[in-house]
């Protein structure tokens, strides 16, 4: 009994495309070839999207896997493997899909709620297999829907709430559910509608003011806000202008507040009521009138020497009968001066500050703008100094100078000279400082500054500061006589000169061996000094150098000379002639043994 399987394949009845709802039939066919006819057995299995779906024995060459009502949840790659006696063959996958899906069922958990109530709701897709994706809306009349999308991963149902808003009369609410094929996004019809009738906790505040919106400064004027509660808990009722909480009751049906009108209470009233999450308000507007501008303070002067009279007064334009007060300003509170029109007074520093005055009629109280006045004590004389403290400066170094005037009213204005010439204007408290970056050889005096301030008495100069200008050393040299070989027990003359430098000028001569060795020091008010060595000595031979400096503190080194201490010439003599009485000696003895040997 020989068989083999030509072709395994799958076919979907009536098309790969099903309606929702239609019967649809998966059908396996298995084409073999026998070289007998015989029975054979054949094992059908059915997957969809590779999860076993159906499964039979026939010794048919064709099964079906028959779905009466076609669902969504069906669509998918279907694929059958046929087995007979130990061989097996498979079909390639189809992609079956139903098209459509079922109609979502909406509940609600209430029909009747209140404003600030929440209405749960709940849309279901009984036949669908997630993941799904959820739309509810929530439908008023002139009004576009409010939709939310609630993606469902691992639920064919989803639940959402809804906060019931003021104005809220009768909602509807539906839903649809989307799901993901292969071309798209695929949606359902929209669910039955659901009515939710909506009732107010209370009604819309009314707010009233006596005697009317429209009132005088002085006036008394009262505010009543009302309104009608169903449910007399947790209720709150609040009066404001613009963020200001004027006054609040709780658990009440009104609030009542009142006032003196001033011309600050003119604005837009707000009557609010609230309870749980829901919130009405009513708006009015009132004017105060004014009952007399504010009053305006004049001053003889704003700035003043000390000593000197001040007189202020305050007045009103058009309106005398008033009681009025001038203050001073402080950060303690206001100091009162006078109660009266006018304040005259001799001033002194501390009288410098911002003054007020004060009008009051009918117990309106207005203040007028601050008026600033300004006293000054005159400056001392300035004095000019160095920063650094020494009355010099390096060439080519800045120079900075400080200019303080001990006494004076600030702020005080320094001005700095160099000769004739106004270098820089400074306006500050006490002192002023001036860099000078431009130092010439030249500039060795001529220095100073004025001090003035607001005070009449006008500028004081300080004394003429001297300056002195540090050259710095300037190419070191160092020679000797004589130079380069010297006789032992001789005397050596160092001298060491400077091309350019401001006195005195401090020399020290050095000699260089394993560590360099100070031989002499000298401060000279020249450019150049000489150092006489005595009695020369062959250890004296070396390399011998000089430094410079002056108060630039800059060290300035020459070259290295080199100094060779040799015999003298007597010296030298004597060392001949005890060289040739040696080799005389030597020979006359080298003689007489020769002669001796020749006898024998």
């Amino acid at each position: 009994q020989v068989f083999t399987f030509n072709k395994v394949e799958i076919r979907v009845q009536p098309s790969v495309k099903v309606k929702n709802g239609a019967p649809m039939s998966i059908i396996c066919h298995a084409d073999i070839s026998k070289n007998t006819d015989f029975q054979l057995k054949h094992n059908f299995t059915i997957f969809k999207d590779g999860k076993l779906v159906f499964m039979t024995v026939s010794d048919k060459e064709d099964a079906r896997y028959e779905i009466p009502v076609a669902k969504s949840s069906d669509t998918g790659d279907y694929e059958c493997t046929v087995k007979a006696d130990g061989k097996l063959s498979f079909t390639n996958s189809v992609y079956v899909w139903v098209a459509g899906m079922t109609k979502p069922i909406l509940t609600a958990d209430k029909k009747e709620v209140l404003e600030g109530e929440v209405v749960k709701l709940r849309c279901d897709l009984p036949e669908e297999v997630p993941p799904l994706e959820f739309f509810f809306r929530k439908i008023k009349t002139n009004s576009a829907p409010k939709e939310k999308r609630v993606p469902e991963q691992n639920r064919n149902f989803s639940e959402v709430e809804y906060y019931v808003e003021e104005g809220d009369n009768i909602l509807q609410f539906d839903c649809f559910g989307k799901r993901q094929v292969r071309s798209g996004w695929e949606s359902s019809q929209h669910s039955n509608k659901t009515l939710v009738t909506v009732k107010e906790p209370f009604i819309k505040p009314t707010l009233t003011t006596r005697p009317s919106s429209n009132v005088t400064e002085g006036d008394q004027i009262e505010f009543e806000c009302s309104t009608v509660v169903a449910q007399m808990r947790d209720i709150e009722i609040i009066l404001q202008k613009n963020r200001t909480i004027l006054n609040s009751v709780q658990d009440k049906k009104f609030l009542k507040y009142s006032t003196v009108a001033t011309q600050e209470d003119s604005g837009e009233y707000l009557c609010k009521v609230e309870q749980g999450a829901v919130s009405k308000t009513t708006k009015r507007n009132v004017f105060v009138s004014e009952l007399f501008p504010k009053p305006t303070l004049s001053a003889s002067k704003t700035k003043l020497d000390e000593s000197k009279d001040l007189i202020l007064s305050c007045s009103i334009n058009g309106f005398r009968k008033a009681n009025f007060s001038i203050v001073r300003k402080s950060s303690t509170g206001d100091i009162l001066l006078e109660s009266s029109r006018v304040l005259v007074k001799k001033v002194n520093v501390n009288d410098t500050g911002s003054y007020t005055c004060k009008a009051e009629v009918k117990g309106i109280v207005k203040e007028s703008k601050p008026v600033r006045i300004n006293v000054y004590a005159p400056v001392s004389k300035p004095t000019l100094s160095v920063v650094s403290g020494s009355p010099e400066v390096v060439l080519g170094k800045p120079l900075q100078l400080i200019c303080r005037s001990v006494m004076g009213t600030p702020p005080i204005t320094f001005t700095f000279y160099k000769g004739d010439d106004i270098k820089k204007n400074v306006t500050n408290d006490t002192y002023a400082t001036f860099l000078d970056e431009d130092i010439g050889l030249n500039d060795n005096g001529g220095y100073k500054c004025d001090a003035r301030n607001n005070h009449s008495s006008g500028v004081k100069t300080s004394n003429i500061l001297n300056v002195t200008v540090i050259v710095p050393i300037r190419d070191a040299s160092l020679g000797s006589v004589p130079y380069g070989e010297v006789e032992v027990g001789s005397d050596t003359a160092f001298l060491c000169s400077v091309k350019e430098g401001s006195w005195p000028i401090d020399f020290k001569f050095f000699k260089k061996t394993d560590r360099e060795v100070l031989l002499h020091e000298v401060r000279e008010y020249s450019d150049r000094t000489i150092w006489h060595k005595k009695t020369m000595k062959r250890k004296d031979t070396g390399t011998y150098y000089c430094m410079a400096s002056n108060r630039a503190s800059v060290d300035v080194k020459s070259r290295p000379i080199t100094i060779s201490v040799i015999l003298a010439a007597w010296q030298k003599g004597v060392i001949a002639a005890f060289v040739l009485t040696a080799m005389a000696g030597a020979g006359t003895v080298a003689l007489w043994w020769f002669l001796r040997k020749k006898k024998k």
